[in-house]
């Protein structure tokens, strides 16, 4: 069994708490390269933190906000001037491949109907139902967090761990079934107490914590409220470009 590397690109808000990019996670195995999450500021961390997009083989979004998916456009756009020619697929919930394609045309008119030199794929996940894609399964679990589609947590089996991912929600049991077992949870602690619709905070967290039934539990899209309270806490944060090994 190899060692699977996970690299934060981004483990900020959506209003770039801390100076922190929006959320993306690099993930790699012996077998496979992925990204969860793509937010708007993505393309620039990647190359910030020294990952060739190129070698991308796809890229798992938990839901469809800007600061998850947004940095789409700007990704394709760069491997198309890039020259890439490895296919990429692009797994998200329901109505992911219009979304991208309008974001594309409001950001960049004309550009979704650009021929490519490289195959992209979209597929849609089913809430409950496994998706296969090569060296990598993922599994969604619906969360609470409007987004104009269903918002996912995500777990992911890849180099014969799992990673499970929350998304953005408020607490629910399903985090409890995306977390189970899983060798690394990596779940959004938006404020410390105080309660913010949509959104995790930390004390909730903790409360939970032992229903959780994951290995390691890292914590991450940490706003400002959330940020002041790091020292001290008794569970691990992520920081932009932060490297860890499951």
């Amino acid at each position: 069994m190899g060692q699977v590397e996970i690299l934060f690109l981004g483990t900020g808000d959506a209003f770039g708490s801390g100076g922190r990019f929006q959320t993306c996670f690099h993930v790699r195995s012996d077998a496979t390269q992925f990204l969860l999450d793509c937010g708007a500021s993505s393309l620039i961390a990647m190359k910030r933190f020294g990952v060739d997009p190129s070698l991308v083989d796809a890229i798992l979004l938990s839901h469809l906000h800007g600061d998850h998916f947004g940095g789409l456009p700007f990704f394709l756009l760069d491997a198309q001037f890039g020259r890439r020619t490895r296919p990429l697929v692009v797994v998200g919930p329901p109505g992911v491949e219009p979304r991208v394609r309008d974001a594309m045309e409001v950001l960049f008119p004309g550009s979704s109907a650009i021929q490519r030199r490289f195959p992209v794929e979209f597929a849609a996940l089913a809430e409950g139902r496994e998706t296969r894609l090569g060296a990598i399964a993922v599994t969604p679990y619906a969360v609470v967090h409007p987004s104009g589609a269903p918002a996912f947590a995500l777990r992911i089996t890849c180099g014969g761990k799992v990673i499970a991912y929350s998304g953005d929600t408020e607490w629910t049991q399903a985090l409890v079934e995306t977390a189970r077992g899983a060798d690394l949870f990596i779940c959004e602690a938006y404020s410390f107490e105080r309660k913010t619709k949509y959104h995790l905070d930390y004390r909730t967290l903790m409360e939970k914590r032992t229903q959780l039934g994951c290995r390691r539990l890292i914590l991450t899209h940490m706003s400002n409220d959330m940020l002041q309270h790091l020292q001290g806490l008794d569970v691990e944060w992520a920081e932009d470009g932060r490297h860890l090994v499951v």
